[in-house]
């Protein structure tokens, strides 16, 4: 997968002339790698025209300038992608009632373990989570997950934990930018 660049970075004040023909680009890219599993998880694969996106946004509002805190910054995101045969996707876990998303994301702890994207074959891979996003006894309403799909394309994504068992199959668009991005 293609990572960030420090050459495709400018400095914030130049992004902010450019900003809303880059964030209609990169809105575009993120809806087409949007899956919507269920009423409350939301995938969105990342690649790197949605992590540029994002490093160039944080410099903006941080108004960060520093060589080293914008490599920081590249780096940090680029680690999201994942690598060679691996699908990086960030999942929200999206209910907007506090007192219930709190339920929730307490008994769905271990949410992380039991979400998959199958492959043509019906092979299931599980997704690897960032353990550092999950705390002692609720689950963060946002999680950086990696799919090893050794360069295969899911056909559908879902989960097998006891109270959230769906799946949803992939649109053709979503598949063909999934190859794309495994492809760069």
């Amino acid at each position: 997968m293609k990572r960030v660049r420090r050459d495709e970075v400018v400095d914030f004040q130049t992004y902010t002339e450019r900003r809303e023909s880059v964030r209609q680009s990169a809105q575009a890219a993120k809806g087409v790698r949007r899956v919507h599993v269920g009423e409350h998880l939301t995938f969105l694969f990342e690649n790197a025209e949605t992590m540029r996106y994002q490093v160039q946004e944080m410099m903006r509002v941080e108004r960060i300038v520093r060589e080293a805190d914008i490599q920081h910054e590249i780096d940090t995101y680029n680690e999201l992608l994942g690598d060679s045969g691996e699908l990086g996707c960030t999942l929200l876990v999206e209910i907007e009632d506090a007192a219930e998303r709190d339920v929730k994301l307490q008994r769905w702890l271990d949410l992380p373990e039991h979400l998959y994207a199958k492959l043509e074959d019906g092979t299931q891979v599980r997704a690897t989570i960032d353990e550092r996003q999950r705390s002692r006894g609720r689950l963060s309403s946002v999680q950086y997950l990696k799919f090893r799909t050794v360069g295969r394309v899911p056909v559908a994504l879902g989960t097998d934990h006891p109270d959230l068992n769906i799946e949803t199959v992939l649109s053709p668009e979503t598949r063909a930018a999934l190859r794309a991005d495994l492809d760069s």
